[in-house]
C-alpha cells in the first residue's frame, strides 16, 4: 500500500516493456492503469521586473552605480545585474534596484 503522499511519476519498466507510475522518494511503483501519458506545458509570460525581489538592495555582492538615477524618485544609487534568463533567444539585459529603502523601484534599460 502507498501512503507517503508523494506524486508518482510515469517510468518504464525495460524489461517487461510496462509503463509504471514510481515514487521518487522511496521504491514504490505500480503498473499504470492506462498506457496514455499526457504532458500539459503550461506557459505564460509575467513580467520580470515583479519577478525581482527588493532585498537585493541590501546584498554586498551586487555593484552599486550612481551613473543611473531612479526614474520614479530621482535616488542617485541603485543596485544592478544581469538577467539570468534561461532563455538563449532573448538579449543580456541590466536590470537596476533604486536603494532608497522607501522606493526600491525596479527597471532596466
Amino acid at each position: 500500500m502507498f501512503d507517503s503522499n508523494n506524486m508518482l511519476y510515469p517510468k518504464e519498466d525495460k524489461e517487461s516493456r510496462a509503463l509504471l507510475y514510481a515514487c521518487r522518494n522511496c521504491d514504490f511503483k505500480t503498473l499504470a492503469d492506462n498506457h496514455c501519458v499526457y504532458v500539459n506545458k503550461i506557459m505564460h509570460d509575467i513580467d520580470e521586473l515583479t519577478q525581482i525581489v527588493a532585498d537585493v538592495i541590501s546584498d554586498p555582492t551586487l555593484p552599486r552605480t550612481e551613473d543611473h538615477p531612479c526614474p520614479k524618485c530621482t535616488h542617485r544609487e541603485a543596485v544592478f545585474f544581469q538577467s539570468q534568463s534561461r532563455r538563449a533567444e532573448e538579449e543580456m539585459r541590466l536590470y537596476y534596484v533604486c536603494t532608497n529603502s522607501n522606493c526600491t523601484h525596479r527597471w532596466t534599460e
